[in-house]
């Protein structure tokens, strides 16, 4: 198996004046992150507007993104959905178009129950060829897994490890205890030295779409043993996540990359653009990353 450590943005998603994917801004996003060091992308997730893209569209997005990279970092395809139909085909589609490995949420909204995402997860994981990373995230999806539930997964060769979107860092620290060989990725960007400090192996994130230089210092920084810069680097970061978080984060982070001159547009309805203020305030915290 491939070595899956490190530092993965969550790629957002352009979109052009016609409200299609912008594959020229896409490929500058890309390029740009691999010039920074990253080890690979996680693509088609929350921060990719997964869920606001139609099933065609996923998929065109998992092709452009393949062509585009060509081998050179570790690519991961979120492809969940609400039914396993629907998520095994994009996850088939995934690897065939080069994918290294397939992650997905658990299956929501109607409430199901343990048993029912036990098998979702299976009924991916056996049907393709790729390892599969779990994506667990409570604060957005109910899954009744738990973490003493992941367990069970990860007991499986056919599960990679977890993108472990959580506070509870008892919770992340007991399953990397007990699977020291599997991948953990912390899923906050706020908490990436947190996470790192109980065990994780890396972060997936979707603010280091727009200054991952300082994800992948603070991931070096870390394995150095030289925590006071680590602890710098996310005060950095979360200085300009707490504006984003003031003015709408996804939408933030495209503005940002907007003023980088990469035309990523808004993000699409129901969520807003910003307004004049919003990204004046947010041009006054991210100046000097421009």
């Amino acid at each position: 198996m491939k070595d899956f450590k490190g530092i993965y943005p969550a790629l957002l998603t352009p979109y052009d004046e016609n409200d299609r994917i912008n594959e020229k801004s896409l490929e500058k996003l890309i390029e740009m992150n691999i010039a920074k060091g990253v080890d690979g992308f996680y693509v088609g997730g929350s921060t990719g507007e997964a869920f606001l893209l139609s099933h065609e569209e996923r998929k065109e997005v998992y092709k452009l993104v393949s062509d585009i990279v060509k081998g050179r970092v570790n690519l991961i395809a979120h492809v969940g959905a609400i039914g396993t139909k629907l998520t095994l085909d994009l996850a088939q589609y995934a690897e065939s178009v080069g994918f290294d490995a397939v992650s997905s949420v658990a299956p929501f909204y109607y409430g199901f129950s343990y048993d029912e995402i036990r098998d979702f997860y299976f009924d991916i994981a056996n049907n393709t060829s790729v390892p599969m990373l779990l994506y667990y995230v409570p604060v957005l999806v109910n899954s009744k897994l738990g973490v003493d539930g992941l367990s069970e997964f990860l007991e499986s060769d056919r599960f990679m490890g977890v993108k472990y979107t959580s506070n509870d860092f008892f919770g992340l620290e007991r399953l990397k205890a007990k699977y020291p060989d599997k991948v953990v990725f912390n899923g906050f960007d706020e908490l990436l030295l947190s996470g790192l400090t109980m065990g994780a192996d890396g972060g997936i994130g979707s603010t280091y779409n727009c200054f991952a230089e300082k994800y992948v210092e603070m991931y070096k920084c870390f394995k150095e043993g030289n925590l006071a810069r680590c602890q710098e680097l996310q005060k950095e970061a979360n200085d300009i996540i707490d504006a984003l978080c003031k003015v709408g984060v996804f939408a933030g982070e495209k503005e940002i990359l907007n003023m980088m001159g990469m035309d990523f547009g808004t993000p699409r309805k129901p969520f807003k653009g910003l307004n004049d203020e919003q990204k004046a305030f947010l041009r006054s915290k991210v100046e000097y990353l421009l």
